[in-house]
This record gives C-alpha cells, sequence and structure tokens, in this order.
C-alpha cells in the first residue's frame, strides 16, 4: 500500500479519542484509551509498520466517495465499482448510558446497497507506537489482539485468518441489502471475544449516535450564509474535546509534516491553553456554553494544580492537566512520505511563551459574560498573576510560533499582555471585584505606548514581528480582533495591505493563503520551508471585515478571500494546520486553530453583510 494524502481522511470520536479513517477504508490512525495514549494503528506515520484496520472491496476500477451522516460525526465512506456499490459506516457509539457494554468501541457496518461486492478485511494492530509485540489468536466470534497491558478483539461473523504478520485477513462476498457488522475494543484477555451485535442492536447503536449529534448540533446559534461549514468546524471541535475533564486539545495527530520530508513534525495531542481559549471563544460565538463551561473547569481543577505564583504558566499541558511532557522521537518509524523524526511529546512545554496570558484572561472575560460570573477564589489567582505581568511583561520570550532558537521582544505578545490587563481591568470593574486598577491602568498603557513605537517600523508602514525586525507575521492581524486598536486606524490598514502583498514583494500572502511570516530567511532557525498557516488565512478575513468600515471594497475582498479558503477544506470541510503550493494539507489535522478561526470568521463576516444590506 502507500501514503494517503492527508486531505484524504476523515475522522470519528467519542470526546476521549479519535480514529482518522482514509478514503480507501483504512483507519490509520488510532489511540487508545485517550487522544494522547499510544497509538494501536498508526499507519498514517509509517505505512509499513504501523498497523492499519482497513475494509475495502476488492477490485481494480473502484471510486470512492465520502461524507458525514448529515449533522453528525457518523462518516460514511462509499465504494463505486462497476457492477455494485458498497458503503461502510464508521462511528465510535457516544450518546449512551453509563453501564452500556458498548462505549468505548469502534463500530464499522459494511452494506451492499447496489449489485454483489467482493470486500476484503485487513486488521493489523501494532501497539505502543509499532514497539510492542502482541500475540493474535482466532475464535468462533473473531480474533483477539493481546498486547499484554492491553488486549483487542475484532468481533465479527465474518470467518477469518491470520496473516502471518501479527494481523487477521478475511475475504466475503456481500450481496445487495446485505451488511456485516465488525466490533473492535478493548478487553479482558483471558475473557472470549464476544459476538458481533445481531443487525437490530447494531442499527440501534447507529440511531443513539446519530440522535447525540443532532441534539448537540441543535444548540448552534448560528444561521448565518456559511451555516454547514461552520457546523462542520463546530463538530471537529466537540471531537477534539476531553469529556472527563473538559479539556481541548490542538489536533489528534503528532507529525504530521508541515513540508514533505522535513523535520516540522509536532505533537499537538495536547492543550496549549492559546488554542483552547481561542476554542472557548469560536464555541460562546456560537452558542455552545457547555464546552466553554467545562474548559473552565479544566483550568479551575486540573491545570491549576501547576500554576505558580512567581513562575510562568505553563504553555500546554496534557489532557489531565499535568505539564511533564517529555519530546522524544519514535527511530522506529520512518514518518509520513518519510518525514522523520516522528515524535510524541512535545519540548514546547519548556518555552516562556508570554502571550498565553492574554488569550486566557479574554476567554475568562468572555465566560463571565455569556456563561457564568466567576467566583472569588478563582480571581484572587487572576489577580496575583496580573500582578506578576505588571512586573514581568517587558521579558522577551519565544512567542506564539514557538520559535525553538531565539527569545525576542514579539510584538504579538506585547498585545496579547495588553489584552490580559485590559481584560482584568474590565471584569473588575463590571463585577465591582477588588483589584490593583490603577496599576494595571497604568502598565496596560505602557505596554500600549512602547507597541505603538517600537512594534512599529515606519520603513515599512507596518507592525512588524518583533522590536528592530523588518519582518512581518500575520499574527498581528488580530489586533483589531482583540480591540488593541480600531480596524480603520490607518495603521492597521497599512499593515494589512502590507500583508496582502505577496512573498516577492515583501508580503505574507499568496494566492489569498498567509505565511505565518516571510518563508525566506527562517527566522525560527528550522530547516526547510512550510506551508501557509490556514489560521493566519481566516485572520486575513475577519481583519478585512473589519477594515471595510474604512474602505468597504475591503469587504468584497474579504468575502472572496473566504470563498478561496472554503476550497481548500477536504471533502468533508475539514483542514489541516497548513496548506501546501499545490493545495495539499500540510500539518496535523484536523486542526482545532483553523476551525475555531473559520467558525469567527464565519461569525463576523456574515454579520458585516447583513449590515451592509440594510443599508
Amino acid at each position: 500500500m502507500s501514503y494517503q494524502p492527508i486531505e484524504n481522511y476523515g475522522i470519528i470520536g467519542n470526546m476521549h479519542t479519535v480514529a482518522l479513517v482514509g478514503m480507501n477504508g483504512s483507519i490509520d490512525w488510532y489511540c487508545y484509551p485517550h487522544f494522547d495514549s499510544p497509538s494501536i494503528f498508526g499507519a498514517i506515520l509509517d505505512d509499513d509498520k504501523g498497523g492499519r484496520f482497513q475494509i475495502c472491496p476488492v477490485g481494480d476500477q473502484v471510486r470512492n466517495k465520502q461524507f458525514y451522516w448529515p449533522s453528525t460525526n457518523i462518516l460514511v465512506t462509499r465504494f463505486l465499482l462497476p457492477d455494485g456499490i458498497a458503503e461502510l459506516e464508521d462511528f465510535t457509539p457516544v450518546g449512551l448510558r453509563a453501564d452500556s457494554p458498548w462505549i468505548g468501541h469502534l463500530c464499522r457496518r459494511m452494506r451492499c446497497v447496489k449489485g454483489t461486492v467482493r470486500v476484503r478485511l485487513i486488521c493489523r494492530p501494532a501497539f505502543d507506537y509499532g514497539r510492542g509485540s502482541h500475540e493474535t489468536q482466532l475464535d468462533t466470534n473473531g480474533a483477539s489482539f493481546n498486547g499484554g497491558s492491553l488486549t483487542f478483539t475484532l468481533s465479527t461473523a465474518v470467518p477469518l485468518r491470520q496473516d502471518g504478520q501479527g494481523g487477521v485477513t478475511a475475504e466475503f462476498l456481500l450481496e445487495e441489502g446485505k451488511s456485516q457488522v465488525f466490533i473492535l475494543k478493548a478487553h479482558n484477555p483471558d475473557g472470549a471475544v464476544p459476538s458481533s451485535p445481531p443487525e437490530k442492536e447494531a442499527e440501534e447503536l447507529f440511531q443513539r449516535t446519530l440522535r447525540f449529534w443532532r441534539k448537540w448540533l441543535s444548540s448552534c446559534t448560528y444561521q448565518g450564509r456559511w451555516r454547514e461549514h461552520v457546523e462542520r468546524s463546530a463538530l471537529a471541535l466537540k471531537l477534539l474535546t476531553f469529556d472527563p475533564t473538559g479539556a481541548i486539545i490542538a489536533a489528534p495527530t503528532t507529525s504530521l509534516p508541515e513540508v514533505i520530508g522535513g523535520t516540522r513534525n509536532w505533537d499537538y495531542r495536547y492543550t496549549w491553553v492559546r488554542d483552547a481559549a481561542f476554542t472557548v471563544y469560536a464555541f460562546l460565538r456560537i452558542g455552545f456554553r457547555e464546552e466553554a463551561a467545562g474548559f473552565m473547569n479544566w483550568i479551575e481543577r486540573y491545570a491549576s494544580k501547576h500554576l505558580r505564583p512567581n513562575e510562568p504558566v505553563p504553555v500546554l499541558f496534557t489532557i489531565h492537566g499535568d505539564c511533564e511532557i517529555s519530546e522524544q522521537s519514535l527511530d522506529n518509524w520512518e514518518g509520513y512520505r518519510g518525514s522523520r523524526p516522528a515524535r510524541i511529546g512535545n519540548a514546547a512545554v519548556s518555552q516562556f511563551q508570554f502571550d498565553v496570558y492574554g488569550e486566557f484572561m479574554d476567554a475568562f472575560y468572555l465566560y463571565n459574560k455569556y456563561v457564568s460570573p466567576i467566583s472569588y477564589d478563582p480571581w484572587v489567582r487572576i489577580r496575583r498573576r496580573l500582578d506578576w505581568i505588571c512586573e514581568n511583561w517587558q521579558r522577551p520570550d519565544a512567542g506564539l510560533w514557538e520559535m525553538r532558537n531565539r527569545e525576542e521582544h514579539f510584538v504579538y505578545s506585547k498585545v496579547m499582555n495588553w489584552v490580559a490587563l485590559d481584560r482584568g481591568v474590565r471584569l473588575a470593574d463590571k463585577r465591582a471585584l477588588p483589584a490593583s486598577r490603577a496599576r494595571w491602568i497604568q502598565e496596560r498603557d505602557r505596554i500600549y505606548e512602547e507597541v505603538m513605537t517600537r512594534g512599529w517600523n515606519e520603513k515599512r508602514r507596518a507592525f512588524t514581528q518583533f522590536y528592530g525586525s523588518e519582518d512581518l507575521d500575520a499574527s498581528l492581524l488580530v489586533m483589531p480582533l482583540v480591540f488593541f486598536m480600531a480596524p480603520n486606524d490607518p495603521r492597521m490598514l497599512s499593515t494589512i495591505d502590507a500583508i496582502l502583498k505577496s512573498p516577492s514583494q515583501g508580503g505574507l500572502v499568496s494566492d489569498s493563503l498567509v505565511y505565518r511570516y516571510p518563508p525566506d530567511p527562517r527566522i525560527d532557525g528550522l530547516p526547510g520551508e512550510e506551508g501557509t498557516f490556514n489560521m493566519c488565512s481566516f485572520w486575513l478575513v475577519e481583519a478585512l471585515t473589519r477594515a471595510s468600515q474604512a474602505d468597504p471594497k475591503k469587504l468584497d475582498q474579504a468575502m472572496l478571500l473566504f470563498e478561496r479558503m472554503l476550497g481548500y477544506a477536504n471533502h468533508l470541510g475539514l483542514y489541516a494546520e497548513q496548506t501546501g503550493p499545490q493545495g495539499e494539507a500540510l500539518g496535523n489535522f484536523p486542526q482545532a486553530f483553523t476551525h475555531l478561526a473559520l467558525i469567527s470568521a464565519a461569525f463576523n463576516l456574515d454579520r458585516r453583510l447583513g449590515t451592509r444590506s440594510q443599508t
């Protein structure tokens, strides 16, 4: 077999973990029991040794289609052959009772909808990122895979045989109207393989899962022009939440490369305070208050135990709120299409990134406004942190983009320090909370003046990446989005115009797609170029939308850029972190940052278009 393009995947999940399902019917990424657990199937990072679970028709002339069952995260893969059509339904049951025996299962149902189809099954796990061994045993009800500390069973009525590589395989005929169910689950190593559910029970699992997703999505308040795209982004973000704690991960994969064959391969299966705080904003924008409350619960009950009054806040945490996350390479795997190293863990946890306080405080302010008033004890901790910011905001840091080779006075970080103090002042005034108001206001204003003098580059007529730099940075598009400055301020309009130029002219935009910072030279010290950053492209849409108050032509420009960005989604409406030069997906997939930025851009663009139509 060969590697699937990253954009060829869809995801299913149950708010504990996810599985990536390719258009070829292969589950090539699945960690169990949680997002950051070792993988069971990992063919996306090593096609030969990673492990997969594939169900697909036998034949050369097979056309593939894939879609989500409307308003759900149930994935349907269609196989169109000259003499038949088959459909593979993939889902993880949700909406079940706490004592349900089907919790935590992977359910796959292959049905023939036309003609007769010969189907092949391959289930070949590779425990512990392919580093562990296991024993495979056949049973009348299927097969078991005993990896020592973890055993999985595959329940099916289809006769299986061992493939000599630690897996099982089968071929069977499906006639029109017939189906076969396959259940993969963790199991007691001493127990027999359970029988697969009868068709009636399998259909009930399907219907329960369908009802769960449709009921959840019914809370969405967005009714605008791009409702389908917004709802798909919301469904994807929901899959990236960890239900037991309320954590929100950045992406469910690790080491999908930012450049094919390069070393920009990182593990995103953790909770970045920054990413999660932005996700809270996106959820609140479209009516999902419980998810925002869940994240705040994670902060209060899990992450806060690692916060020290006089030390920087860790940049990222595990889904259980821990911050001991060592980075290591999986030397046994070749990486996606030879992109070494494949990494687990993330060394960025030890970086000092000053911007996280601004994103967190903005989320906290919105939570207080739209969900529930904050209580006194959390406010005391916030108050101490804001006092700490007053004393430390002049320090350099590694920045939003997690530079591994330097610390600078990044303008984005300074802006977010301003946001932290500004939201603290607003919150204190709104709730009449005790606070060092005079000090916070004084330092907030000092930050503002410094950004306007040292962050502004008169030669470029734009805000630049860090003090003294002449390079642009797409993160500064958020300045009007966080109300640091008016969207029609001449300096902001000039910065947008500078960013809109092509990289050859010193800008950051290539065919509507936005680079994070100039692709050459590499300020981050890492070899190789990367793709354009999807979140930044949506930030540009929103910045243009807001700037249209001063220049109405920018609204048409924003709408065109937004439509072009929608065209870079995959067939399911999902985005990876980046987009390559030929429109291919790059980086971890799907990425929360991209989908939350899409929601925000759609919300504000639709609102602005509605205002224009009334004038």
